[in-house]
């Protein structure tokens, strides 16, 4: 019987596309005559949708914010998207797959997208370093045990787990 199961589970990468690509450059041109030392902010934000009952959209927002000199160089943002069939996983396997899998399968396509407009922007080449999020996950399960207790403490009802989730990091 388990074996039966085992081959009913299913993974299909259906689609990966950009959702939404923004790039802003307030500062320019005259942040091109002064010293280039960029100090640079990275938000990542993971998004599920149930499409039906096999598939689902996982988007993963990437926003960049580069300042130099006390001024907004450039604003990145990238929603890239992908669309999975999923068949056969517990609940707690879908959220990781879900939740983690698909980001770091994401990601790649994304961090191309922040560097070819960064470069197209006229400023030196921007590659985002890798992301674990594999660790973030764990992290914001975490969280959310930790803030189910104690609103279970308090007497509250905890607040329902769903596989549609917002997973929030920042590096």
């Amino acid at each position: 019987m388990a074996d039966k199961k085992q081959n009913q589970r299913q993974f299909q990468i259906q689609r990966i596309y950009l959702k939404d690509i923004s790039f802003e450059a307030p500062n320019t041109p005259q942040l091109f005559t002064g010293e280039w030392k960029p100090q640079h902010e990275l938000n990542l934000n993971t998004k599920v949708e149930k499409i039906n009952e096999e598939i689902y959209e996982v988007v993963l927002s990437v926003t960049v914010t580069a300042k130099t000199g006390g001024q907004t160089a450039f604003i990145v943002e990238v929603q890239q998207a992908g669309l999975v069939g999923v068949r056969g996983f517990s609940d707690q396997e879908l959220q990781h797959l879900l939740g983690a899998y698909c980001p770091n399968f994401l990601f790649p396509f994304a961090r191309e997208a922040v560097s070819d407009l960064v470069t197209k922007g006229s400023f030196p080449q921007l590659v985002l370093q890798p992301v674990n999020f594999d660790a973030i996950f764990a992290q914001a399960q975490q969280q959310r045990r930790q803030q189910q207790a104690a609103q279970a403490q308090q007497g509250q009802n905890p607040a329902p787990n769903p596989t549609a989730s917002e997973e929030p990091a920042s590096h």
